[in-house]
């Protein structure tokens, strides 16, 4: 087991949990001595800012967040998703909880990905409001975070493939191409992105990351599952959050085939 200190939308447990990351105890914690900043560039332009932490010389600043324990096996997996040597380093922190001060690992932005420009998405921060809500941080806190300036929705219009015979993948074949992801039925060749790209595709390679993306919007429950997809069961947000992704998908990589579900196979 080991302690991870969650900030930003992972102080959201269904967000943490759909990174695959299931923690056996949460608890409140509050990091003294740093500021909360949104300043990491997403992977995607159009998702702004995400959360950050840098020590500040006032006294007065702290993080909240939550002390998660988690099985030895999730390093790995919060590695992955939180871009560990690429776009965060991973550092060990004492926070101060309830019980006492505990020693936890969490991340912080990388000088590559810093760009003090960027503003977090509604979405995001409604995640972290959620999650924050939910655990109990403090109301001094909760209006910190609902009085932050956030970045303006971007309108994409209803993706459309580009025109040609091309072929379809399955959950199989798709497994077989690590360069290539699956995205609402379609399938993107990520090998030739620039390079702030290169180091999620080993995250995304071989998968369908449809539920993923689905489960990361800030109206999931959690409980969506590859069957809701396929018959259209998901929320108008999810939706809208989806075909934004295809847009910026279809701008970064190239088109590559249709995938099938393949539900029990």
């Amino acid at each position: 087991m080991f302690f991870y200190f969650g900030y930003g939308s992972n102080i959201n447990l269904v967000s943490l949990k759909a990174k695959g990351v299931i923690p056996v105890a949460s608890k409140r914690a509050v990091l003294p001595g740093w500021r909360l900043r949104f300043n990491v560039q997403h992977w995607f332009r159009h998702e702004g800012g995400v959360a950050n932490i840098e020590p500040s010389t006032n006294p007065a600043d702290f993080v909240e967040g939550m002390v998660h324990t988690c099985p030895d096996d999730s390093l790995a997996s919060l590695d992955a998703v939180e871009s560990y040597g690429f776009g965060y380093d991973r550092t060990e922190v004492e926070v101060e909880t309830a019980n006492g001060k505990i020693k936890a690992q969490t991340y912080i932005g990388l000088p590559g990905f810093i760009d003090d420009s960027c503003l977090p998405t509604i979405r995001y921060l409604n995640i972290i409001l959620k999650g924050a809500l939910e655990m109990g941080l403090s109301k001094a806190y909760l209006e910190k975070l609902r009085s932050l300036p956030f970045l303006p929705e971007v309108t994409y219009p209803e993706f459309k493939p580009p025109p040609g015979n091309w072929p379809h993948f399955n959950r199989k074949s798709l497994a077989l191409r690590t360069g290539c992801t699956a995205l609402g039925g379609h399938v993107f060749d990520m090998q030739k992105a620039r390079p702030k790209l290169q180091g999620i595709i080993e995250l995304l390679g071989g998968k369908d990351m449809t539920l993923f993306f689905v489960k990361r919007h800030d109206t999931s429950d959690g409980n969506e599952t590859i069957e809701d997809i396929i018959h259209g069961r998901i929320s108008p947000g999810a939706k809208k959050y989806i075909n934004a992704y295809l847009n910026e998908f279809g701008r970064e990589y190239q088109y590559a085939g249709r995938f099938d579900y393949d539900v029990g196979k």
